[in-house]
């Protein structure tokens, strides 16, 4: 039997059963699950101390909510593959680095305890809740002002070559400090978005410069430290200089070596085509949507914001991307709060004076792939005879086979799903979103 899930403005999560098809309908949609293409690593979202401090904020039955909101795997979304920045980044409270002290290239100076405060305490709540560790990727928006050519965490500026040894290390240290604190690291990217000079933490490598600090810094230190097995993700940024850049880095064997994958965001255009050109070129690489949010502002209750969501992610798994993270897993009512003025909207809002939380289309449109397509899962054949229905498909380790279809159109679409040998008769209204799924 084939179950759908159905969300639209008026409802969602809606469930009910198919019936077999009685007559052709104008469209279909096709699986083949015998036909395989990657596995998925996970989704999730970002721990960010914007997110952090608004959650702590909360009454503690609201805390609770949100982790189960977001990390049950059974009633929730059941997230399990996340992003947190090392140092600050925009959605921090304020600039601030794990060495601060100017020349400690030694790093005695090393600490964390800001991370205390907020960021640690979700990141282990979190855990708890989904009841196994996280994969944890970890991103640098900007090394300390100190080791930079302008001397501050924001604008921009370059790693000075004379600290490429110690930022290295510093990715040790904090990997080695989390770890301690029962939150092991996946991976980690060379640098959050770097072609963005930003009024906010950032920090600028050419080409060439990300490829010789993996080359000759990032990756050797890991090594040597016994950390080879952390992933290295190059890039970071938006897929409309993906291909170039991973092409100028993946060039050299001695950096490709080290390197996982690519990490992509979604500002500007979409591109969508570069994620499979970049595929297609590295097919032994991995690719990965590391960030992606609507900006300017909370955007409460506007529908568009998931159709973005979900237009976003079935077109990237459709071209071998292997995980998708959403960015601040909440903010507060005003989009915030930051030290940048840099506003956006988040799945999640809250009011962490009266503890009111309001679920945004975008967490109703993220569950639809979340709750019914689980780590380890292999993308299946699939395709509709509609453009207009954009659909994609997997088939879970155990079996069971979920199918995400959305209709981002003015216009209901009533089609057949050719499932497994056999039809049934469905309907998608206007601007929805289903999930069909069958058991094992």
């Amino acid at each position: 039997m084939v179950q759908r899930y159905l969300s639209t403005q008026e409802a969602h999560f809606a469930l009910s059963s198919l019936a077999a098809a009685s007559q052709a309908a104008p469209a279909s949609l096709y699986i083949n699950p015998a036909k395989t293409f990657q596995t998925l690593e996970g989704f999730g979202g970002a721990f960010t101390e914007s997110a952090a401090t608004t959650w702590k904020k909360l009454p503690l039955a609201q805390q609770q909510e949100v982790l189960r909101a977001y990390f049950d795997p059974v009633q929730g979304h059941g997230y399990t593959f996340c992003r947190v920045h090392m140092n600050s980044c925009d959605f921090s409270l304020g600039n601030y680095a794990h060495v601060d002290t100017v020349g400690d290239v030694n790093l005695h100076g090393f600490s964390i305890e800001r991370d205390r405060l907020a960021l640690l305490p979700m990141i282990q709540a979190a855990q708890q809740v989904a009841g196994r560790k996280l994969q944890l990727m970890v991103s640098p928006w900007s090394p300390p002002a100190w080791m930079k050519s302008n001397g501050q965490m924001n604008g921009g500026g370059h790693l000075l070559a004379q600290y490429r040894a110690a930022w290295a290390r510093c990715f040790v240290e904090f990997i080695r400090a989390y770890e301690a604190e029962g939150v092991p690291v996946w991976g980690v990217s060379v640098q959050n978005e770097p072609e963005a000079v930003q009024t906010w933490d950032s920090c600028i490598y050419t080409a060439d410069e990300e490829r010789d600090f993996v080359r000759d810094h990032l990756g050797p230190t890991l090594a040597a430290a016994g950390l080879g097995h952390v992933r290295i993700v190059i890039w970071d940024h938006n897929r409309d200089r993906m291909v170039e850049r991973a092409d100028r880095v993946l060039s050299d064997p001695q950096a490709a070596q080290y390197i996982w994958g690519t990490g992509f965001h979604w500002y500007v255009e979409d591109h969508f085509e570069h994620v499979q050109l970049l595929h297609d070129a590295w097919p032994d690489k991995h690719l990965l949507f590391t960030e992606g949010c609507q900006e300017g502002g909370p955007h409460t209750g506007e529908w568009a914001v998931g159709e973005r969501y979900a237009r976003s992610i079935i077109n990237d798994l459709n071209r071998w991307t292997v995980g998708w993270i959403d960015w601040n897993l909440m903010l507060d009512a005003t989009g915030g709060p930051n030290h940048a003025g840099n506003l956006c909207s988040a799945p999640i809002l809250a009011n962490p004076q009266t503890g009111a939380l309001e679920y945004q289309c975008a967490y109703h449109y993220l569950g639809h792939f979340s709750r019914f397509i689980r780590p380890g899962a292999k993308r299946i054949l699939c395709a509709a005879t509609r453009e207009a229905l954009e659909c994609c498909g997997f088939v879970n380790t155990d079996g069971s086979i979920a199918v995400v279809v959305c209709n981002r159109s003015d216009t209901a679409i009533a089609f057949d799903l050719h499932w497994c040998g056999e039809n049934y008769a469905t309907e998608l209204p206007a601007h929805a979103i289903a999930t069909y799924v069958q058991a094992a």
